[in-house]
Parts: structure tokens; sequence; C-alpha cells
């Protein structure tokens, strides 16, 4: 059934009725809107004087209209785009369902602005159905349902055509006075903005045969876009070898270089690399939220215990902590978590890092230039004269560099470094392997943190789901006993995961930390030995397990698991007894699996 427009109601007014906010809140609140211009609802929420769900619970009450979880709601993507996005951010609205009586249902963020309802009953022309919606979860919406991905193939087809008709010189059309309206300059514009309005990592442009791919990594997981507009691939890298300072007329070598854009409001570092390839020249860009907030460690997934016991180590006034794991798995985000728990005005903190990822205060982070001898060894030595308590290396990439981290660590440094390796425990051997001697990583090194980020599923279209015959084979081949007790679920695919089945990632780690037997171990130079206690260690819990865990807890998925994990462990851990969880959706770390 149709609703009338919405009444003006006094909200302030109606909060200090129902008793969830006192007259003097309210007098603050007004005070403060009147400086910054927002509304009063989000005012009060933002100085945490009232809750946004009892708001929205307050409202949907007085107007008499529903409330709609839209992290759950099974909305159509064409549906939603019957307003336009400029219109929908503007009003914070969102169209959900075409009711039978032909009338629209539109979430809106405040049903009771009157001047957004009859904008969008001009723009709709048809009867508008009220309900009211988390403002975060509208916008994260939008940001999913309106992509690029249209606005990307036409500006893409317009470049072709311009690249077809005249004959002009690319470089020519990278430094001319109409640049900003250059069709290269527009479709890289726009390929950033959906990159950042979906999360997205990285971004990948490739060249083939006969297409252009440009493709995406969303939650650690490539997604593609096909173009067949493949001579505007030239525009593209030239432009974007520009914009890093790079030699556009060489195309022979690999070239590495950086810069920074502006887009949605957001200070984004890009990292960029080119490599020559069959068909042209591949290109990489990494893209790094500058304007976003720093994780805290309680935010990366770590299990209470687990985080207890790596923070004892990171607070220790000396000696080497290693974040281990492949590339993309969230080495540099702990460290950067850690050194801002550890950032004070009492400790003095240098950073070796290729390259910089994040600027932080207080703390003196140096970038390394191996052009003009700036290596991480070379900057290791200066930082240690430096008069430092805390040094965190980039990367352990030789033995110059090892060997320098290893003393230092020795000599009352707390020295923080990331390695790639596959687990905690093979980090040692990667050690020696670069050719550090057994003693120093026995006396210096304190504790080993390997991580992995595996996807969460998607709450959205979050469904029961069996393991079949080869995913119970893999868990009984890790002594995990009475499968049947646990509840995995999956993700079915729906618009708000682009129909993957997952939204987000959450890390999952082992830590091992050294003592004496272990340290004799790597003294005597007996690697197996090692290996075989430290896989004993009382303490130490491979990340396989963890990641189990989340699976029995429905936070990801068992093919997840197999995907991130899988074949890691040389050994089959001890026999797992499995506890039931408690409604298949625990908090990350609660226990499911214990030894």
């Amino acid at each position: 059934m149709t609703q009338p427009a919405p009444k003006k109601i006094r909200l302030g007014d109606l909060l200090v009725e129902q008793g969830l906010i006192t007259e003097a809140q309210l007098r603050q609140a007004l005070a403060l809107q009147k400086q910054t211009g927002h509304k009063l609802g989000r005012t009060l929420i933002d100085q945490g004087f009232v809750g946004e769900d009892k708001l929205l619970e307050v409202l949907s009450r007085q107007l008499q209209v529903p409330y709609i979880n839209l992290k759950t709601y099974k909305f159509e993507p064409e549906t939603v785009r019957l307003i336009p996005e400029t219109h929908a951010r503007r009003h914070r609205a969102i169209a959900l369902k075409e009711n039978p009586d032909g009338s629209l249902l539109v979430g809106m963020a405040d049903p009771t602005d009157l001047f957004a309802y009859d904008e969008l009953a001009k723009l709709l022309r048809r009867p508008l159905a009220l309900a009211v919606v988390r403002e975060a979860d509208l916008l994260d919406t939008i940001d999913l349902v309106y992509r690029r991905a249209d606005q990307i193939n036409d500006l893409a087809e317009d470049l072709a055509e311009e690249l077809s008709e005249t004959d002009f010189d690319l470089a020519q059309l990278m430094v001319g006075e109409d640049v900003a309206n250059a069709p290269v300059v527009k479709l890289l514009q726009t390929i950033f903005e959906d990159a950042v309005q979906v999360g997205a990592s990285d971004i990948h442009i490739e060249p083939d045969e006969s297409v252009l791919r440009i493709r995406q990594r969303i939650d650690g997981v490539l997604q593609e876009q096909v173009m067949k507009e493949k001579r505007i691939a030239s525009a593209l890298v030239s432009r974007l070898k520009l914009m890093a300072g790079l030699n556009i007329s060489e195309k022979r070598v690999p070239q590495d270089g950086r810069f920074n854009i502006r887009v949605r409001n957001r200070n984004i570092d890009v990292r960029l690399s080119t490599m020559p390839i069959q068909h042209g020249e591949s290109v990489v860009m990494r893209l790094l939220d500058q304007s976003g907030d720093m994780l805290r460690l309680e935010q990366l997934g770590m299990p209470p215990q687990l985080l207890q016991r790596f923070r004892r180590h990171i607070r220790r006034p000396h000696g080497m902590v290693l974040v281990t794991g492949p590339t993309g798995s969230g080495k540099t985000t702990t460290l950067y978590a850690a050194l801002s728990e550890l950032n004070s005005a009492e400790k003095k903190i240098i950073t070796v890092e290729d390259p910089v990822e994040y600027r932080l205060p207080r703390i003196n982070q140096v970038q390394v230039n191996t052009q003009i001898g700036l290596t991480f060894s070379r900057v290791l030595r200066a930082a240690l004269r430096q008069d430092p308590d805390i040094v965190l290396v980039g990367e352990m990439r030789d033995q110059e560099t090892a060997e320098i981290g290893l003393r230092a660590a020795m000599t009352g440094h707390l020295v923080l470094s990331t390695l790639h390796t596959n687990d905690a425990v093979s980090t040692v051997n990667r050690l020696l392997d670069m050719g550090a001697e057994g003693y120093l990583v026995a006396t210096a090194l304190d504790a080993i943190l390997a991580q992995r980020l595996v996807r969460r599923i998607c709450e959205s279209c979050k469904e029961p789901y069996e393991p079949d015959v080869h995913e119970l084979a893999w868990l009984y081949n890790l002594g995990v006993e009475q499968v049947g007790r646990l509840h995995f679920h999956r993700g079915a695919g729906c618009p708000h995961c682009n129909n993957t089945g997952y939204h987000g990632r959450i890390g999952v780690f082992e830590l091992l930390e050294m003592d004496q037997e272990l340290a004799d171990h790597l003294r005597r130079g007996d690697t197996a030995g090692f290996t075989e206690q430290a896989r004993r260690h009382p303490e130490f819990r491979p990340f396989s397990r963890h990641a189990l865990e989340y699976a029995g807890q429905g936070i990801t998925t068992l093919e997840e698991v197999m995907r991130v994990t899988g074949g890691v462990e040389d050994v089959d851990p001890p026999a797992l007894e499995v506890v039931r969880g408690d409604n298949g959706g625990g908090n990350p770390g609660s226990g499911v699996l214990a030894n």
C-alpha cells in the first residue's frame, strides 16, 4: 500500500520524550549541528548520545515505516539503478522493490527529509513507499551496485575511436592543454574510481593478442573485465608511466614507480610496476589508501591468547620478532599495527622500507633507493647509529641485512621485520639458507608470527553446507574427529558479494616462540630436530587449526581453508577433539578445535 509523504517530526524532542537523550545533549548536538551542517540524527550518533539502531527503531515506530537491514536484504541491482547514483548518494536513498500496486519501495537513511522525498517522487514519477535503513549499509550497497564497468567500456570505445580517427603523437595527448578531458585520462579516472569503490587492492592491465584485460584483486582474488579495444593498451600504459615519472619510450625493460592520486575524497598511493610481455606491456598497480585509519592489533583477528603472547614479545626491550607469509598476506599491516601500539614519545623508532607504505607520526621512516646505493643494509647500519629503541626492517632480503638485524637484536634493540615463508617453522631454515649463523638466530630471535588471509562468508547469502567426500578426506587427514558435529556454511552468491559468496577477509595466525630447547637445536645445527620440536611445542598451534575454527563457526568456508592452508604442513598434526560451536557464528578466536 502506498504511503503518504512523510510528516515533519522534531527528532530531538522525540528522542528526549522517549528518554534516549537528555535536554543538555540535545542542546549540545544542535549547537554542533550549526557548526558542521550535518543532520541532527547523524550528529547525535557521532557524539555517542544515541545508538544508530535505537534511532532507526524510533523513526520506524513513529513514522510507521519498516526498518530494513540492507546487509541481508535480497535486492535486485536493476531495481536499485532506477535511482541514478548521484541522487542516491545526495538523498541517501536506495530503490529496493517494485510493489504490485506500482509503487516503489525506497530505503532512506532519514525518512523525515521532505525535500529528498519530493525530489525522488519527481524523478521517479511514481508513488513511493518508504523504509528506514542504516546510512553506512546504504552507502556500502550503493558502492556495490553502481559499478563503473559499463562506463569503462564506453570510455574505452571512445578512446579506440579517437586513436583510429586521428594520427597523433600519443605523448602529445598526455601533456596537452586539454589533458583533463582526454579520453585516456577519463578512462583511467573511472578505472581508479571503480577499484576504490569496491575495495580492490591491485589493478592489473594486461594486453592480450586480441583483447585488453583489466583485472582487480578484491579480497585476494582477481576479478576480470575484458575489452575488445586492445589498441588502447599503449595509451593507458604511456599515461600511467608519465604519472609515475617513468620513461615512456622504453618498452623493453621492466620499470617501477609510484604516484599519488585523490579518488572519492581519499588519498591513494599507487605503486606501479611495468613488464614487457608478448603483446605489449603488463602493468600492475598496488593501491594503498592513505586516508584510512590504521588497524589496531585487536582488529586483525588474532585469538585473544595468541594476541597476548604476541604483545609480550613486541614490548620486550630487545630481540627480533618476524612476521612471515606470502605476498599479500597482511604482514605489513600487522607490523604497522604493532608500531602504532608501540609509538610513544619515550621510544625512538626507525623504519627501513621499500616502499614506505603508510606515514606514521613521530616515526623516522626511510625509503630504500638501490639506484643510489641506499640499500637495506646500508640504511640499517646508519639507523643503528641514530640511537633507536625499535627498528623495523621492511624485509629480510639478503644475508647482510639478516645478520645486521640479528646483531642489532642482540645489542639492546627491538627489531621487527618480515620474511617470505610458508609457515613459522620453516622461517628458521630460510634464515639459515640465507647464510645467517645458527648461534645468531638462536640468540636473537624471539618469536615468529606466520599469517594468511581467508575470505569471510557473505552474511547476506550465507547458507548451511555439508562437506563433500574430498573435503571430509582432507579433514580426516588432518586428524579432525567428529566432523559431523561441526556446522559448516558457504555463500550462495548475491549482489552484496558480486556473486562470489565472500565479502571481506580475516587473518589466521600461528605463533612460534623460541625457548631453550629450540635454541639448542639451532646452535648444534640440528634443523630436523628443531622442526620436530617446534611442531610438538605445547603452545604452537598451526594456522590450519585457526582457519578450521573459523570454518566451524561459519566465518569462512572449508573450501577457503583448503585453498589458503592446504598442503602447508609436512606432518600430520595430533588428533583434534572437535567441540560443537554455539550457532555457527561465534566470535573470532573462540575455541571450536582444541589440542
